[in-house]
């Protein structure tokens, strides 16, 4: 929780003690225009002149209008104060998300780290607007109308403890009753997130299986449960009104009793008796803030607690401090490396060995499941190897700094990506400096003529995610932006599957004749947009069973034989 305020800054605590001088301003003329109302009473009641009566309601007015300013100010620094804390706790939990791996991804959750910047960051700036306001006004107004209360009547004093330990232990009663509560709807939020991610994502599916009833129900349980759990906040906390109201009038009704025996018994006069009502109504009012306080505190003490825990998240892909260049350019290197997923009892990738030589095509296959996507992604760090090196340019990724890694490679995910903007803002991305020129060399050679007949070309508003382009085009988008980039190393992870075979041809060949410096690696399930590459390295249960050329491996590999034949006949083959 101490993390999250760490994002104060130096100045922001010196508008939080002028908010506090405000704040002790504005209750104190509170406590002067009692003081000036029980004295327009006593002139009343003693038949004063009008000119004395008017002095006490101009001063009356003057009080009212300096709380009213320092209201105003309070509110707007508090207001400024919460949204810019706010807003750099949103961002350095997108940032600290931005940097973590897939292993701290696949943690928390897409729909958990979604919920956590934004639902729990909202939660902890309400809650601040409240207690810089209500939480410095409440103590101040209770000991400001305590020393008043005891000047007017310590006789009357006793009846206004008595209500202030009672509103105590209800106070912590439901306090005791909420904060399991609050935390099980922070974690039932994540749930529904997920739920509706997952269904939006796989509409098409849905659809297709007519699994609608089933996604209502399952959407049903969660929705359901959240209820639950709200509709129980809800009713403890609602409990805390009648409890107040009947506190205020059982206080009222106390002080009206007992001060009109004192008045009879006593020197106490009426004038005294509306003060002493004021000022216990004033400490009830500072409890009533402080009740307010209780009732989202427990919440946003679940919220800080998550968003803690997102920042004080240390990603294990811990980047070096070599960002140099190198005398070797291109070169991919893979040293006895082994992988295994978190949390995983078995290897995925069993002792891979390979080089990549500047230029080279390096291709892999293998059955689906035998690691071939994971291997690939070890090349950029989205996992570690657990053991083994992968080195570029005779450098171990490790000892690379993100940039300068990520400098030397192209990378074409399995799936497509493209991001809401225009067609050459996405291929632009990562390269943001390159002309127009370059962007349509790029075009060009990933065989994405259809953008000419787009409407606006280039200026193309694609929608996010790529939805309003099909899924060969969008692969070819994916693969412009890397072209566009001109990286030693380009990593195309099965990125050629949406295209029919013309196409790919088209593409490799232009990638070939266009990039003959740089070194692929390719991914592909079809045996046809790799029979070309200089180097196969067929996989299987992630080990190595067969290295060379499309000939020398239809000779002296069986498991890459029968894969070429069940996609090609044997006169395509040769």
């Amino acid at each position: 929780m101490g993390k999250i305020f760490r994002n104060f800054k130096w100045y922001e605590y010196l508008l939080i003690l002028l908010n506090v001088a405000i704040v002790v301003t504005q209750v104190y003329f509170e406590m002067e225009l009692i003081d000036k109302m029980a004295e327009l009473i006593g002139k009343v009641q003693a038949v004063e002149t009008v000119a004395s009566i008017w002095r006490s309601g101009r001063m009356m007015l003057l009080y009212a209008g300096i709380i009213m300013v320092a209201s105003i100010a309070s509110a707007g620094l508090v207001t400024y104060i919460s949204s810019k804390f706010s807003e750099r706790l949103r961002a350095d939990v997108f940032r600290t998300v931005n940097g973590f791996s897939q292993e701290e991804i696949n943690k928390f959750s897409t729909a958990s780290l979604i919920t956590r910047s934004t639902n729990d960051v909202t939660q902890i700036q309400t809650t601040m607007q409240m207690v810089l306001r209500a939480g410095i006004m409440a103590p101040t107004m209770t000991i400001f109308s305590i020393i008043n209360m005891v000047n007017s009547s310590a006789q009357l004093s006793w009846t206004t403890g008595i209500s202030v330990i009672v509103m105590f232990v209800l106070f912590g009663l439901l306090f005791f009753l909420v904060v399991p509560a609050f935390n099980k709807i922070q974690k039932q939020t994540d749930r529904l997130n997920s739920v509706t991610r997952e269904n939006l994502t796989g509409v098409r599916v849905v659809r297709a299986y007519n699994t609608e009833k089933l996604q209502e129900e399952k959407f049903d349980g969660v929705n359901k449960e959240l209820t639950k759990l709200n509709l129980y906040t809800g009713r403890v906390m609602s409990m805390m009104n009648p409890f107040m109201n009947l506190i205020f009038n059982g206080l009222t009704l106390a002080i009206y009793w007992l001060g009109a025996h004192l008045i009879n018994t006593t020197s106490l006069v009426y004038s005294d008796l509306v003060a002493f009502t004021q000022y216990g109504m004033h400490i009830l009012m500072g409890f009533m803030f402080l009740s307010m306080i209780i009732v989202m505190l427990p919440r946003a003490i679940v919220s800080g607690k998550r968003i803690g825990e997102v920042l004080g998240t240390k990603t294990k892909i811990v980047p070096g401090t070599f960002d140099g260049e190198t005398e070797v350019k291109g070169k991919v290197e893979f040293r006895n490396v082994s992988f295994r997923y978190p949390d995983a009892e078995m290897n995925v990738l069993e002792n891979i060995n390979f080089v990549a030589n500047q230029g080279e095509t390096v291709a892999f296959i293998g059955s689906t499941g035998s690691g071939k996507s994971t291997l690939v992604n070890l090349i950029p760090r989205f996992f570690d190897v657990s053991y083994g090196q992968i080195l570029i340019d005779g450098v171990d990724v490790k000892e690379y700094t993100h940039d300068a890694l990520n400098k030397k490679l192209g990378f074409v995910p399995q799936k497509g990506v493209l991001f809401s903007g225009t067609v050459e803002e996405n291929v632009k991305y990562g390269a943001e400096d390159i002309s127009e020129e370059e962007v349509q060399r790029a075009l060009k050679i990933s065989q994405s003529d259809f953008v000419k007949k787009l409407d606006g070309g280039l200026q193309y508003e694609v929608a996010q995610g790529g939805t309003n382009v099909s899924g060969g085009q969008r692969q070819r988008l994916c693969i412009a932006r890397a072209i566009a980039k001109s990286p030693e190393i380009y990593v195309f992870d099965d990125s050629f599957s949406a295209l029919d075979y013309k196409t790919d041809k088209k593409l490799r060949k232009a990638l070939a004749k266009n990039t003959k410096d740089a070194t692929k690696i390719i991914v592909a399930q079809r045996v046809g947009t790799i029979m070309d590459a200089d180097k196969i390295i067929v996989l299987d249960n992630g080990r190595m069973v067969g290295m060379g050329t499309h000939k020398e491996l239809l000779e002296n590999c069986d498991v890459y034989k029968e894969i070429a034949l069940s996609q090609l006949s044997k006169e395509e083959l040769q």
